[in-house]
């Protein structure tokens, strides 16, 4: 069965390498842990599914969901691999919260071969703002 994955807005990031940034200085013992009020109903589906990070009002980046844990103040915390791995930018309304992805709408598993997952996310994004992609 395909992995569930998360979306999440990465909140006070407005670029990539902002993003690159925060998973650096939160990860530790190659895991970064976020913290959510509620624990996801599915749960059990996401592990090993991806949080996918949206900046911009674009899904640019994804995590491993290793586990949840429960914390002492009573909210959860998601481990995530403290591994970003930059996917195809693409357009994603910002949300509260997190929100469920299907693996089928995860651009990360519709690649369509014609190589433009492999540009540099920067690049992607500025030839899509021209209209180009």
């Amino acid at each position: 069965m395909p992995a569930l994955h998360l979306t999440k807005v990465a909140f006070g990031c407005r670029t990539v390498e902002a993003l690159e940034k925060r998973v650096a200085a939160r990860t530790h013992d190659g895991e970064m842990r976020v913290a959510t009020r509620m624990r996801p109903k599915r749960a059990d589906e996401l592990i090993g599914g991806s949080i996918h990070w949206i900046v911009k009002h674009r899904l640019i980046g994804r995590q491993q969901i290793l586990r949840f844990e429960d914390r002492k103040d009573g909210r959860i915390d998601i481990v995530l691999s403290g591994t970003l791995e930059l996917i195809t930018p693409s357009p994603k309304r910002a949300h509260q919260g997190w929100r469920y992805l299907e693996a089928a709408n995860s651009s990360a598993e519709n690649d369509d071969g014609s190589g433009v997952a492999e540009l540099p996310p920067l690049l992607y994004s500025r030839l899509a703002a021209l209209a180009l992609l």
